[in-house]
């Protein structure tokens, strides 16, 4: 059902079961899947692609143009995925053909009021974000992180899967998968056991992995604390995410527990 007032191009690929509301507006490039709810004055714009199921609250603005002033009006994307919950004042931006073109967003994600997702961004699924965070540009959020209010990531910052990072902090340095980070300049406090245990992973491979977190970070020479791992360890699955996040991308500053 499409609102009366709502101004749809006929360009747009919409599903026969989206519900547009009052004032929306839908661009020429956009598709909407199956059950997704768009409410009151919602702007969707854009080459923009939206999967089934989602949920978008008045005034949220998707797909407009990046905040970058490289950006030239080049072709770019916004791709977002299903059963997601955009509430009111959100915006996604598109991508930059610097930053490769794309904006991606997963499944059952939760970006609550104001909060912002910018060019070129990867956000996985399950992940919320609470009232007034951005994330900058080139932004990679793993799988089930959740982000407290009045946060901000930097720019080409890394969150690994399951970590929770707490209300206003500024997070300028990546973030190990797991874990759990607040203060003013996101300092690494430990692991994210609650998160953890939500997710009903055994209380021994908790304890291995939380025995892998003394060694790593029992100095500020990660390198050679890595090093010198134990093998038994990283057998460990969760360990393993963890290694993997530090080795990725060596370029990239890590909150540690001696951040400053």
């Amino acid at each position: 059902m499409i609102h009366k007032t709502a101004i749809v191009d006929p360009k747009a690929k919409i599903s026969p079961s989206v519900e547009i509301g009052a004032y929306s507006i839908i661009g020429p490039k956009v598709e909407i899947g199956d059950n997704t709810i768009v409410q009151s004055h919602v702007s969707i714009v854009g080459n923009t692609k939206i999967g089934s199921k989602n949920n978008i609250y008045p005034f949220a603005s998707i797909g407009n143009d990046p905040q970058d002033l490289k950006f030239s009006g080049e072709e770019t994307k916004l791709e977002i995925g299903d059963n997601n919950k955009i509430r009111e004042y959100v915006t996604i931006n598109s991508g930059t053909k610097g930053g490769g073109g794309l904006t991606k967003v997963g499944n059952n994600c939760l970006f609550m009021v104001s909060s912002h997702i910018a060019h070129d961004c990867l956000v996985e699924d399950n992940v919320i974000l609470a009232n007034n965070v951005p994330l900058g540009g080139h932004a990679h959020i793993e799988e089930n992180v959740i982000i407290g209010g009045n946060s901000a990531v930097q720019q080409f910052t890394r969150v690994g899967k399951s970590a929770m990072i707490g209300g206003m902090c500024g997070v300028v340095r990546d973030i190990i998968p797991y874990a759990m980070v607040h203060g003013n300049r996101s300092i690494l406090q430990g692991l994210n056991l609650i998160g953890l245990r939500r997710k009903n992973i055994p209380n021994k491979e908790i304890m291995i992995l939380t025995d892998a977190y003394k060694e790593i970070f029992k100095n500020e020479n990660l390198t050679e604390n890595l090093k010198n791992l134990n093998s038994d360890l990283k057998k460990n699955d969760l360990v393993k995410d963890v290694v993997n996040f530090l080795e990725k991308d060596k370029k990239r500053p890590i909150c540690t527990p001696f951040s400053k």
